[in-house]
Parts: C-alpha cells; sequence; structure tokens
C-alpha cells in the first residue's frame, strides 16, 4: 500500500463512528433476582461470585451481572423477572426465597434459571424431580421446611422449663402454611404449646413481641423469611429486649447476638448457585444438573447472649455446636 492509500485508510477509519470503533464482543450476562435487599445479603452475593470464579467467570472481566432487589416487596419480583428476560440474560439466578424463583419460572421456560428455595421444589412445582430436575430450572433446597422440628427440639433442651413456644411467621411467603403445621406436629410430639405471631413489615415487630409476651410465650422461633434474614439486626436487638431466648435458622442471627441457629451453611449454598451458573455459561443444561441439598447443618450458640438471658447451656448442648461465640 503506498502513502496516498494508506492515508485514505486511517481518513476512512477515523471517520467511522466512536461506537462502531470500539465496539467489543458483550459479556455473557446473568440476571439475579432477589426478592430480598442488597446490603444485608452482599456477604452471600459475594460467595455467588466465589462460585463463579470456580468455574473461571469474574463479573466485570469476562462475564457481567445485573441485580434486581424486590426490597422484601413481593409483588415486584413478577415484573423484575420479566425485566431482566427482556435484557437477554444467558442465566437467571433467582434467590432469597421460593417467591423469587416461582416469579422467574413464570417468566421463561427457556432462559436456564438457578434457583434456592427454601420448600420442596418438587411440591412447587419447580421442578420433576431432584435428580433430574427437567425443563429450564435447577438450584439448591435449603430444607427449611425439614427442620423445624429439629429447631423445637433444640431450643427444648437449651431451656427444659420452657412449656410455650412462640413461632414468628411472615404471613407473606409461600410456604409459611407447611412450616406453621410441621412446627405444630413437632410441637404436640414433646408436649408444647405453640404460639404463632404474624409480621409482614418492620413496624409489625412490637406488636408481634408484645403478642408473644401477652400469650406468655417461654421461647420463640424465628421462621425462615428473606425478609427476616434482611432485618436481622432488629429482630435481634428486640428479643434481647424483650429477654426471650429464641432460635433462628442461619448462624448469621447468632452471630449478631442471637442465641442460637440451627441449619444450612447459606454461604456455601450460595457458593454452589455460582458454580451451577458457571457450569451453564459452559454449556451445561439444567435439565442435567440434579437439585442441590445441604449434607451438613450447623449449630451455633452464643454464650454472651446465654448469659445476658441469665440461661446455663446445657454441656451436652454445647458439645454439639459446631461454633460457640464467647
Amino acid at each position: 500500500m503506498n502513502r496516498r492509500d494508506l492515508l485514505t485508510a486511517l481518513g476512512a477509519a477515523a471517520a467511522l463512528p466512536t461506537s462502531t470503533r470500539a465496539q467489543q464482543p458483550a459479556l455473557p450476562l446473568i440476571g439475579f433476582l432477589s426478592g430480598a435487599s442488597a446490603a444485608p445479603f452482599a456477604h452471600l452475593v459475594a460467595a455467588f461470585r466465589q462460585g463463579l470464579g470456580d468455574t473461571g467467570f469474574v463479573e466485570g472481566q469476562n462475564v457481567a451481572i445485573e441485580y434486581r432487589w424486590a426490597e422484601n416487596r413481593y409483588e415486584r419480583l413478577p415484573g423484575m423477572a420479566n425485566e431482566l428476560v427482556r435484557r437477554h440474560v444467558a442465566v437467571l439466578v433467582a434467590s432469597g426465597g421460593d417467591s423469587a424463583a416461582l416469579a422467574a419460572q413464570a417468566a421463561s421456560s427457556t432462559i436456564p434459571i438457578v434457583f434456592s428455595a427454601g420448600g420442596d421444589p418438587v411440591a412447587n412445582g419447580l421442578v420433576t424431580s431432584l435428580s433430574r430436575p427437567g425443563a429450564n430450572l435447577t438450584g439448591v433446597s435449603l430444607l427449611t421446611t425439614l427442620l423445624e422440628a429439629k429447631r423445637l427440639s433444640l431450643l427444648r433442651e437449651a431451656l427444659p422449663v420452657a412449656t410455650r413456644i412462640g413461632l414468628l411467621v411472615n404471613p407473606s411467603g409461600t410456604i409459611v402454611q407447611s412450616m406453621i403445621q410441621e412446627s405444630e406436629q413437632a410441637a404436640r410430639s414433646l408436649g408444647l404449646r405453640l404460639v404463632v405471631v404474624r409480621a409482614q413489615a418492620e413496624s409489625e415487630f412490637e406488636a408481634a413481641f408484645a403478642s408473644l409476651l401477652e400469650q406468655r410465650a417461654d421461647t420463640l422461633v424465628v421462621i425462615n423469611s428473606a425478609f427476616f434474614n434482611s432485618r436481622r439486626e432488629q429482630l435481634v436487638a428486640l428479643a434481647a429486649r424483650h429477654k426471650m431466648p429464641t432460635i433462628y435458622e442461619f448462624g448469621e442471627f447468632a452471630r449478631a447476638g442471637g442465641l442460637m441457629s440451627y441449619g444450612t451453611h447459606l454461604g456455601e449454598m450460595y457458593r454452589q448457585i455460582g458454580v451451577y451458573t458457571g457450569r451453564i455459561l459452559k454449556g451445561a443444561k439444567p435439565a442435567d444438573l440434579p437439585v442441590l441439598q445441604p449434607t451438613r447443618f450447623e449449630l451455633v450458640i452464643n454464650l454472651i447472649t446465654a448469659k445476658a438471658l441469665g440461661m446455663t447451656i446445657p454441656q451436652t448442648l454445647l458439645l454439639r455446636a459446631d461454633e460457640v461465640i464467647q
């Protein structure tokens, strides 16, 4: 090419629109949908990113993520799910409760969906079976409804004189009724009376605790809810102020000052969601990825809180704890 042709070519390139010259291949896009709030779930998003990293994906380098947080207003989830579908995401992650998973399922029958489910994903209609999910969904099941009896038993063991157990539920959750039924059955088998109170907004917490005291509840079980998880500091503070021995599902509550927790390790579950998302980006089909279930449950006991409540935790219980805060 002579000098005149070279200058002509350079001039033509310079005349191209900047957007054309700078155009780069688009990164695959992940849609992250949650019924919860962003700040309290930051550590779980970090665990999700770790799982992505385990499969070779790093946000901002070779994959992009768009987040949608319903801020515990579950009625917003269907619109947010449809919005992410219109963005042509490569994978849709639905977290923070069964409501998000069901909204994602309703929004698309073709985009791969990775969910976290507190209830039974087969009974909820998310998958046809745990081993062979079928269709475009897979994910993790936290076995929430199957652990209520165990939490009641642990709380009774920590405080043998208790006869009335409070149960705090979020009535807007999709699996609340099954959780109440599971807890009622467990309470009857232990010879306990169950006192159910409800709260679906932070403004209702005070009334719920007042009702517990009025009905002479000795202890409290806080049922799993994305809303409750995002308000753990407030719930722990109220339990402390009302001198109410309380057990929660996740270790985050006990580490924030709650008396006890028993359930799955949320961070590990969200890391697994990230791993599944990465595998799907590499070509795996959701139908071929079994729904994961936790194989280990952690018992966390906060002895600082026990002392403040005037309780002595039995040594037999302490020896079984995975973590004792003191």
